[in-house]
């Protein structure tokens, strides 16, 4: 069972995802604003993945992506923005 991050866009939004057996199981999608920004506007997760992270997995995801790509991020979801207040080391890509 693989629960690697995986991510699709194009040149005006995108989303990072969790497929589990063929199912995607965690969603959390993004627009871009402007050259250097995405805004995360929602996160998603399936009942019954409760507690499995995929939301933090996300996340971690969105971060190195800002990072490998030297973007910064805003957070519209409510959730993304819980997980960066609990981890300051994000920061640096607000």
């Amino acid at each position: 069972m693989n629960e690697e991050v995986q991510l699709e866009a194009n040149d005006k939004n995108g989303f990072f995802y969790i497929e589990v057996n063929g199912k995607t199981e965690a969603k959390m999608t993004f627009v871009f604003a402007g050259p250097n920004k995405i805004i995360i506007d929602h996160t998603e997760v399936n009942p019954g993945n409760n507690g499995k992270g995929y939301g933090k997995k996300m996340v971690t995801k969105a971060v190195e992506f800002a990072r490998e790509k030297n973007i910064k991020i805003i957070l519209l979801c409510p959730f993304a923005k819980k997980v960066f207040d609990k981890t300051p080391e994000f920061r640096d890509v607000l």
